[in-house]
């Protein structure tokens, strides 16, 4: 096929756009990781990018797929909810912005678990996505619609959010790249929210450079979100990696992750790199001060998807209290339900202290305990997940065991802190990856271990689907 052998600049002039249109949707019907897909929409607003961009075209004629819960003008953005199937965003998330001046072109919006509650993309309102290693196992979530194209070459980047894992341990199962920033570092303003404090926009990419491009095109401060700050005005305290601490509790975890953490171990040591055991106890917190937060700060902001102001309506209501009742009831999921009652549940009165005021206080206790861990090492190298991509329908991966296999990754997002997965090795045909933490603004140690290891530890293309752009 034509789109095939196309750099992806060529790919999107017009003479590109039809083939490439038809790789992509052949390549799609069994991955499934677009929900929507249109270059020419992108397209339109090409001479207004030239006319305003003042910045160097770094990305210039990337395509790149866009998480469905961030704000691309004329595209849907449904955050994978029937409560929002009809809406079209009128306006472009600050990200989606930087991208567009920097001359990237978003082509489609992605598949992902109903406003980024799960960790299988199995929970979207519209369809399955499948992992392009493997058509039977699960791409991850909730942002693995954004890992699935980029691991089946669809597109050289997609934007994801990160909730408590919600774009590392998709791209530990695809074997791709996945950055998650440090909290405030990329603007958030166009993202959906779901729980405030934790989330964040990042991307994912097979290759690091294309990755940290992303990165320090999209970072910076904006003045329509006040949680957003220049990671410039900050000091590096680290310029370069030569400690990586690994834990030293490593039980619960699978053996194919464990023995793919000792290969990420044995690559850092041929790397250069000193090694030192860390024990960080409090990581045993994490899960449940987790969703104590999330379910909590979803509760609010959910709130206002009720079919008055915003939301799908239904056809037909005995009053305005029967209205929002129809409203959730058919718009929403029954994962996104469950975390709106735990929510609704922690912040009662006489049980706030009790539970949410008491997560918020283990969270400062995880913050101060990786902040001294940092104090003798540069990195941490952690586990994605305790098992590698599971199968879809697995019944001892019940939602509620997903729940508390997202204890290395919800550490990130509740102390802020960067973490980037790395693709680990291919063991019974699927990638099992490992992450990456670093201090906070220190993403640019991140990238350093990422290229350091990228020989040893490189991007993983299915066999189904190899790489067609280099």
């Amino acid at each position: 096929m034509a789109a095939q052998t196309r750099p992806w600049n060529e790919t999107l002039k017009p003479e590109g756009i039809k083939a490439y249109k038809q790789f992509v949707a052949e390549r799609d019907k069994q991955v499934a990781s677009f929900l929507e897909f249109d270059p020419l929409r992108a397209q339109g607003t090409s001479n207004e990018r030239a006319a305003v961009s003042t910045k160097s075209k770094t990305l210039e004629g990337l395509p790149f797929g866009v998480k469905d819960n961030i704000a691309v003008k004329n595209f849907h953005l449904t955050c994978g909810s029937k409560i929002l199937e009809s809406l079209v965003s009128p306006y472009n998330a600050t990200a989606i912005q930087k991208l567009l001046d920097a001359g990237a072109v978003p082509v489609g919006k992605t598949n992902m678990d109903e406003f980024g509650m799960g960790s299988s993309t199995d929970n979207s309102a519209y369809k399955t996505t499948n992992n392009p290693h493997d058509l039977t196992r699960v791409s991850g979530g909730s942002s693995g619609g954004s890992a699935a194209a980029v691991a089946a070459g669809l597109v050289p980047f997609a934007l994801g959010s990160d909730t408590g894992g919600s774009i590392r341990q998709p791209a530990s199962f695809c074997g791709v790249y996945g950055l998650k920033p440090t909290y405030g570092a990329v603007s958030r303003y166009g993202l959906v929210a779901y729980a405030s404090s934790l989330e964040v926009v990042g991307a994912l990419a097979k290759d690091i450079t294309i990755l940290e491009n992303v990165y320090e095109t999209i970072k910076g401060l904006d003045g329509r979100d006040q949680t957003s700050t220049d990671p410039n005005d900050f000091p590096l305290l680290k310029k370069e990696v030569k400690t990586v601490g690994v834990l030293a509790d490593r039980s619960g975890l699978d053996g194919m992750q464990a023995k793919s953490l000792e290969i990420s171990i044995e690559a850092l040591k041929k790397a250069g790199f000193a090694i030192k055991e860390v024990s960080l106890p409090l990581l045993d917190y994490a899960v449940p001060a987790y969703y104590t937060i999330a379910s909590a700060e979803a509760s609010a902001n959910l709130a206002r998807f009720n079919g008055i102001r915003y939301g799908n309506r239904p056809i037909y209501s005995e009053n305005p209290d029967d209205l929002v009742r129809q409203a959730r009831d058919q718009g929403f999921g029954d994962e996104v339900k469950l975390r709106i009652l735990l929510g609704t549940f922690v912040l009662r009165s006489g049980f706030q202290d009790q539970y949410y005021l008491r997560a918020q206080k283990i969270r400062t206790a995880i913050r101060n305990q990786f902040d001294r861990a940092f104090e003798d090492i540069d990195l941490l190298l952690l586990p994605v997940f305790p098992i590698p991509a599971f199968k879809h329908g697995d019944l001892g991966m019940t939602a509620f065991q997903q729940k508390l296999a997202d204890k290395y990754t919800t550490a990130a997002n509740l102390t802020g802190l960067p973490g980037l997965s790395l693709p680990g090795p291919v063991l019974e045909s699927v990638p099992v990856g490992m992450q990456f933490m670093a201090p906070a603004m220190h993403e640019h140690l991140l990238f350093q271990v990422a290229r350091a290891l990228q020989s040893s530890l490189p991007s993983a293309d299915p066999a189904a689907y190899p790489a067609v752009y280099s």
